[in-house]
C-alpha cells in the first residue's frame, strides 16, 4: 500500500497517543476531533446523521461512475428479455402497430421494475454525504452503505485497514478494535453489518473505485494521517 503523501498535505509525523496538551490521555469513546467541537451542554456520541466535510481529506461517492454500472446491468437484464418477446410478439397472428406497441409496453413495464429500485439506491446513496473522512486525530466511515450514518474512531481504535473486492466493488475496509463498534446502533444497521462482513470481514468499508477521488489518493491520505498507528494491509 502506498505511503506517500498527498501533495496538499504537510509531513504528518508518527504519534503514538493523544495530542498534546490532551488532559484525557488516550481518546475516550465520545471523542470528537478538532473541527467538529461539540455544542455547550456535553459532547455528542461519535454517531453521526452525515460525515462533516469540514475535514483535511473527505473521500465522497462519484454517482456518474455508479450510475453507468447501474445503466448497463439494467440493459443486461431487460435487452435479452425485449428482444425474445419481440421475436415472439412478431411471429404470432398479432403485426403491424399491435406488434409494435406490445413491445414498447413491454420495454417500459422492464425498465420501470429495473430501474426503478436501482435509482432509488443511487439517489440514497448520493444524497448520503461522504463515505469517508480523514484527520490526524483519526477518521469517520459511514456505517450504512446507502445511508448516510457515520461512526468516528480515532487512530488507535483502528485494528486494522485492508483492501478487499468482491465483483466489481472494491473497498477499504476498517476494523475496528472494539467488536462491539457497532453494537447499539439500529436494526437496519446491524442487517447491513452482517451483510458487509460476509463480502468484506467488517462493517466499515468504503468504496475506492466509485469514489471521487482515484485508489492511490485514498490509500495515500490514509498512510498519511494514520501517521504508522494502525496496520495497513
Amino acid at each position: 500500500m502506498s505511503t506517500t503523501p498527498p501533495p496538499e498535505f504537510p509531513p504528518q509525523p508518527p504519534q503514538s497517543g493523544p495530542p498534546a496538551g490532551n488532559p484525557l490521555g488516550p481518546y475516550p469513546p465520545n471523542f470528537l476531533p478538532p473541527g467538529n467541537q461539540p455544542p455547550a451542554g456535553g459532547q455528542p456520541p461519535p454517531v453521526v446523521r452525515r460525515i462533516p466535510e469540514d475535514q483535511p481529506f473527505v473521500v465522497r461517492p462519484n454517482v456518474t461512475k455508479r450510475g453507468l454500472v447501474f445503466l448497463g446491468f439494467a440493459l443486461l437484464l431487460i435487452v435479452p428479455i425485449t428482444c425474445c418477446f419481440g421475436v415472439g410478439v412478431t411471429s404470432s397472428t398479432t403485426s403491424g402497430r399491435g406488434s409494435v406497441l406490445a413491445v414498447v409496453g413491454m420495454l417500459g413495464c422492464l425498465l420501470a421494475a429495473v430501474c426503478l429500485p436501482l435509482g432509488l439506491q443511487l439517489w440514497l446513496i448520493g444524497t448520503g454525504g461522504p463515505v469517508l473522512a480523514l484527520g490526524p486525530a483519526g477518521l469517520w466511515i459511514r456505517t450504512r452503505p446507502t445511508r448516510g450514518q457515520a461512526i468516528w474512531l480515532p487512530w488507535e481504535g483502528v485494528a486494522q485497514i485492508s483492501r478487499r473486492r468482491w465483483s466489481l466493488e472494491k473497498m477499504l475496509v476498517v476494523r475496528p478494535h472494539d467488536p462491539n463498534a457497532l453494537a447499539n446502533l439500529g436494526t437496519y444497521t446491524a442487517l447491513d453489518s452482517g451483510m458487509l462482513s460476509a463480502f468484506y470481514g467488517s462493517g466499515l468499508v468504503a468504496t475506492l473505485n466509485f469514489a471521487d477521488k482515484s485508489e492511490a489518493e485514498i490509500l495515500a491520505a490514509v498512510a498519511h494521517f494514520s501517521a504508522g498507528r494502525c496496520p495497513l494491509t
